[in-house]
């Protein structure tokens, strides 16, 4: 069976270097061996675990609990696997949803179709976002539910296109921060500053209010306490892209605030 090195690896599994040099680092994906030229490689078992890392990420596991999820051996490991299966296969149907939708919204701004307003959130989760909405109610307390009604309200008075445009502006403003991320600047770098401005204006934009320094250090913290954020900001832009997003917000806010 071939062995990998580090970059073999990354091509083949999608994972950037920089990730597998972290997991080696945390002890969660040890090479197989390391050869006499100094070259981390990794068999067909590695290539299994890192399958399961991957498995675990998607679903939103924090890296310290992946490590102690991957000791289950036997019947435990299958069934994890099996609720891996099942929670694709729903994630699969969802997306489906979410596709229509996506097209027929299209179809309807092009002048092709209109669309019953109940189908504008065909695929969306109302289990989710309830889930949502009382884990920050039980976290930040009961005016935390006003402030979530008040903006639901805004974001409704905005229509279907001026919705869609909001939410593309956000999208917009986290793809610069993803790639300065990607191209290994510091997270703490004032170079960011102008990204994380836009981003902090989105967030006062979809607030319907200010956001001061330490609001906006506040939602770092909260985007790290709920794993599916992780899950959100690393599908787009790697694994350690929240902690580095999170770091570079809170060093944005102390620089506004000097």
């Amino acid at each position: 069976m071939s062995n990998y090195t580090v970059k073999q690896l990354a091509r083949l599994s999608g994972v950037s270097v920089r990730t597998l040099h972290h997991y080696d680092e945390i002890g969660l994906l040890k090479p197989s061996f390391v050869g006499e030229n100094r070259y981390r490689y990794y068999g067909r078992e590695e290539l299994l675990r890192l399958q399961d890392i991957l498995f675990h990420r998607e679903l939103g596991v924090p890296l310290q609990e992946i490590s102690r999820l991957l000791a289950l051996q036997g019947p435990d490991r299958v069934a994890i696997l099996r609720e891996h299966r099942e929670w694709l296969a729903q994630r699969v149907e969802r997306s489906r949803q979410l596709l229509s939708t996506i097209d027929r919204t299209i179809a309807e701004l092009n002048g092709d179709s209109v669309m019953d307003d109940k189908e504008l959130y065909k695929g969306f989760s109302p289990e989710k976002h309830a889930e949502y909405e009382d884990w920050l109610v039980d976290r930040f307390g009961g005016e935390m539910r006003q402030r979530i009604e008040d903006s639901k309200a805004k974001l409704n008075s905005l229509g279907k296109e001026g919705m869609a445009a909001r939410l593309a502006e956000g999208e917009a403003a986290g793809v610069p921060l993803a790639k300065a991320f990607q191209s290994g600047v510091s997270p703490e770098d004032p170079a960011n500053d102008p990204l994380l401005a836009r981003h902090h204006a989105w967030i006062a934009q979809m607030w319907d209010r200010a956001c001061p320094p330490q609001a906006y250090a506040g939602l770092a913290d909260l985007y790290l306490a709920h794993p599916d954020f992780r899950t959100t900001f690393e599908e787009k832009a790697g694994a350690g892209f929240l902690d580095w997003m999170t770091t570079a917000m809170k060093a944005y806010a102390a620089r506004l605030e000097a």
